[in-house]
């Protein structure tokens, strides 16, 4: 699987496959996104799943792919401490306010920035036509954050703070985005890069904060269907997040970093059948104002 996957680095199939993998993240992202927002504390929901993904993770990382070069342990020191602020800064948005609200502005804030950060890095740069796709996704982004700020009920005494919030948390995505591209192209197999940050990340932090929470609840909630929950969380990161690195190896890094953010079209869809969260001809129309964005950088590349 590794020598097929590296074989495919820069090729016209290893767009068409990076195309894939990116728009399998962006469902499946909206997916985990509603897992970690959805019945639970947020904190909780994090902690469950990363302990989860951490430890299905650790077989792999020691026993299955290759041991990491001696360089890959400064990157995964980086990536754990990027991933921890993205981790902390999500949950305090998630905890403020509506999902729909939030979603589309962590998702959507990231691509900008990822895309200027490849730039920088690794020497890609968008069209004329690709650069218009994202400022029409910026627009459907700020313009679904306007709307949202005068017409939504749910959670309104906290809606400036979690938009602020989300903001930030969508920094951090354009940085752990950047810096995970930086870091599964600096090992021979990606596979390796994988597995291991599964196993740091998983185990590395949101666990122990969820306990320290659990702990302090006057109504924790049952630990067997928050784990059931945290298990199948954790298989979806491992697509989500897997394929969006797979996608950066083989192409582009913020081709498939905005194509990814087609994702806040499921994620209104699972908001509201799920959620029970009301989405409106509007803010329905802003969303796919976001995804034409995506679209239009794929086309104009």
């Amino acid at each position: 699987m590794s020598s097929w996957i590296t074989s495919l680095e820069g090729t016209e199939a290893g767009h068409v496959a990076a195309l894939g993998l990116a728009l399998m993240a962006a469902f499946l992202h909206a997916v985990f996104g509603a897992l970690q927002k959805g019945r639970h504390d947020p904190w909780m929901s994090r902690g469950a799943i990363d302990f989860c993904y951490g430890v299905m993770a650790a077989p792999f990382a020691l026993f299955v792919v290759p041991w990491p070069e001696p360089h890959m342990w400064v990157i995964f020191a980086g990536a754990w401490a990027i991933h921890v602020a993205y981790k902390v800064t999500q949950a305090m948005t998630y905890t403020r306010g509506a999902y729909t609200v939030v979603y589309p502005v962590v998702r959507g804030t990231g691509p900008l920035f990822t895309v200027i950060g490849a730039g920088v890095i690794f020497g890609e740069h968008f069209t004329a036509g690709q650069w218009f796709g994202v400022a029409v996704l910026l627009a459907g982004i700020y313009g679904l954050a306007a709307y949202n700020l005068r017409t939504i009920t749910l959670q309104r005494e906290t809606m400036v703070a979690a938009l602020g919030l989300a903001v930030v948390t969508g920094l951090f995505v354009a940085l752990y985005t950047t810096y995970d591209a930086y870091g599964i192209r600096a090992t021979a197999d990606p596979f390796t890069f994988l597995a291991w940050f599964f196993m740091i990340d998983g185990l590395g932090f949101a666990p122990w904060v969820a306990l320290a929470r659990y702990r302090r609840m006057d109504d924790p909630p049952t630990l067997g269907p928050l784990m059931a929950r945290g298990m199948i969380g954790g298989v979806v990161a491992f697509f989500s997040f897997g394929a969006v690195m797979l996608a950066t190896r083989l192409d582009k890094v913020g081709e498939a970093a905005v194509l990814r953010e087609t994702s806040t079209v499921f994620a209104a869809l699972i908001g509201w059948l799920l959620l029970g969260e009301r989405v409106g001809p509007r803010r329905l129309a802003l969303m796919g104002l976001i995804a034409a964005g995506a679209v239009i950088v794929e086309m104009a590349g």
